[in-house]
């Protein structure tokens, strides 16, 4: 989006997803769900493409570190939404997921992405399981049809794109809707 400065306008409406709503709250190694998932050989293909797709953005990449339930981040996501600081603790929680292995679930990590972003009364969302569990619940039904990974971008309500993505794809992408 900051390549398309002064040529676009730009709304980001950030979507509750769970690849598995069954993970475990406490985590469990990222390499080791990878390598299950997609199997050994495809995580080896896939670590160099992510690797240099975050490098091209100054940033380092990493499997490490825990995933595991990520419905916590969904509900603290959802409040900062009605605050207008969704993209800051969305920031946050990516690079602490992806660059920093942290796991994302932690009271702790939740509650730092909040304070950075400058959220009140983000710790009484974190220990409240019920704090917008109806906002995401819903949310995850309308929207979750069809996607199959994450990121998962939905362009002007019809173009769908999945997964990591060089910049230059979106370039181009909004280029071609720009001159439609």
């Amino acid at each position: 989006m900051g390549r398309m400065a002064g040529k676009a306008e730009f709304q980001v409406n950030w979507r509750p997803f769970q690849l598995n709503a069954a993970a475990p709250k406490e985590g469990v190694e990222k390499m080791e769900m990878y390598k299950e998932k997609f199997g050994e050989a495809r995580v080896k293909q896939m670590l160099p493409t992510m690797t240099k797709v975050f490098a091209d953005e100054g940033l380092q990449y990493s499997m490490g570190g825990l995933t595991g339930n990520t419905l916590n981040s969904h509900r603290l996501i959802a409040a900062a939404q009605k605050e207008g600081k969704a993209d800051a603790v969305v920031e946050e929680l990516m690079r602490n997921y992806f660059c920093e292995e942290k796991f994302i679930n932690d009271r702790a990590v939740l509650l730092r992405a909040a304070e950075k972003a400058g959220m009140s009364d983000a710790a009484k969302i974190i220990d409240d399981e019920q704090a917008y569990l109806k906002e995401v619940k819903e949310e995850l039904r309308t929207y979750a049809a069809g996607v199959r990974g994450v990121p998962y971008f939905i362009v002007n309500g019809k173009v769908g794109l999945s997964g990591a993505q060089d910049p230059s794809t979106f370039e181009e992408l909004f280029n071609e809707l720009l001159s439609k």
